[in-house]
């Protein structure tokens, strides 16, 4: 079983986590004051777009057994900004959702959370899915929210192809290419790829490349900032990676260059490919075209069988104001939203997993092999949730697929990181 580190202390601050501290130190705002009935209303800034229904449906069962709170859920199109805007203006919601990304992390890094060190839930929380948490950053080494579902980025196959050429999911790469040569001699394609968008390199980058990330990558990125000569870089560390995510690439399909995620999902529902390089998220869409679809998922298997890790992100994380006024009216909210049945059935209505330790598991019979890994913390963070956005990394891989110069796609990736430390003081 794969052992976490333990949880790092927080990272160096760049702007955005200046500006925030900032605008904290200048007094938080309060929220509304309980109304003259009583009832205490909590401001719910809510992140996710496609799930407003699911905690629409949470928040009505919370307020039928806690008359005194009444749940405002606020759900913006462009979550990212809303939230910088909303701490800007002094004006922190009470109870938070957000992606487990790295400008989570940014907000973390800037103290504007409650601290969760201590607190009960936190015993109920799979450590394995705090860590990829801590990895994104921390306040002081403060545990800054709790994930609440997980999502899994793996190889989506048909399991109806891999039967009919007694195929198992691989345990390891040259079972893996094995597998490819076996359907390409057989007449079918083993991957569909879609390089016209450029971020569905992402995936399969982020499952082959995660075990180059290990011990503590971008933490060693992010302490040198931007020295060059440096002791990790992604030209010394990554080649292994994009030489392998070129050869997945070489399987693919006539023509990949110019399709898109949209056309891969319909023509992996169609059965035009035995695999989809993408997470658990391509399912919803795969089984919109075809409802039938007996698909599972496997993680990449780019080491030792034994060492195998699943990546993960954390699709939501759930955490509290730093300053709300209405802490117990937030923790009580928060405490239910962790229940058994409420985490559960919201993990379902996502196609994810909870991210608790007493969860009943997914009963989703495609994501249901994937269960053991969260099961046995043996999960590890997404590389572009580490990765500013300024660097482009979907665009630069994209051109190395198209040109071949994995060596040049990964200098220019060390170039931007020094750029952007250089411009940042991250």
């Amino acid at each position: 079983m794969h052992v976490h580190p333990p949880r790092r202390p927080s990272r160096r601050r760049g702007p955005l986590a200046a500006v925030a501290v900032v605008a904290l130190a200048a007094g938080l705002a309060a929220c509304a004051p309980a109304d003259a009935d009583g009832v205490v209303e909590l401001d719910f800034f809510q992140f996710k777009g496609e799930a407003v229904g699911a905690f629409d449906e949470i928040i009505a069962e919370f307020e039928a057994q806690n008359p005194d709170i009444r749940v405002v859920q606020n759900n913006a199109p462009d979550p990212d900004t809303a939230i910088r805007t909303l701490l800007v203006k002094d004006k922190t919601p009470d109870v938070i959702t957000l992606n487990g990304a790295r400008p989570y992390g940014q907000l973390a890094e800037a103290g504007v959370f409650h601290d969760f060190t201590g607190d009960p839930l936190l015993e109920r929380i799979n450590p394995a899915v705090q860590e990829v948490l801590a990895d994104l950053g921390t306040y002081e080494g403060e545990v800054s929210s709790l994930g609440y579902v997980s999502n899994a980025n793996g190889i989506i196959y048909n399991r109806e192809i891999f039967a009919e050429h007694d195929l198992e999911p691989p345990t390891t790469w040259d079972e893996l290419i094995e597998i490819c040569e076996t359907l390409e001699a057989a007449g079918v394609t083993p991957f569909y790829g879609t390089l016209a968008d450029a971020w569905t390199t992402l995936p399969a980058f982020n499952g082959i490349g995660a075990y180059a990330a290990q011990d503590g990558f971008f933490e060693t990125l992010r302490e040198q900032g931007d020295e060059p000569g440096s002791a990790a870089s992604f030209e010394k560390d990554f080649g292994p990676t994009l030489e392998r995510l070129t050869q997945l690439y070489s399987y693919a399909q006539d023509g990949y260059r110019g399709r898109t995620y949209d056309d891969g999902n319909a023509a992996f529902a169609a059965g035009e490919s035995a695999m989809l390089l993408q997470g658990v998220w391509a399912l919803a869409p795969v089984k919109e075209n075809n409802p039938d679809i007996d698909a599972g998922v496997f993680p990449y298997p780019t080491t030792d069988p034994d060492e195998r890790l699943l990546v993960s992100g954390v699709d939501v994380t759930v955490t509290i104001g730093r300053d709300t006024p209405h802490p117990e009216e937030a923790r009580r909210f928060v405490e239910f939203l962790f229940s058994q049945p409420v985490i559960d059935r919201f993990a379902a209505s996502q196609n994810m997993f909870a991210a608790v330790t007493h969860s009943s598991g997914t009963k989703d019979p495609t994501l249901l092999e994937l269960q053991p890994w969260f099961d046995d913390a043996r999960i590890t963070g997404f590389i572009d949730h580490q990765i500013p956005a300024s660097l482009a990394l979907d665009a630069t891989l994209q051109q190395a697929m198209f040109d071949g110069d994995e060596a040049g796609a990964l200098r220019t990736l060390d170039n931007e990181w020094r750029k952007f430390a250089a411009r940042t003081g991250e």
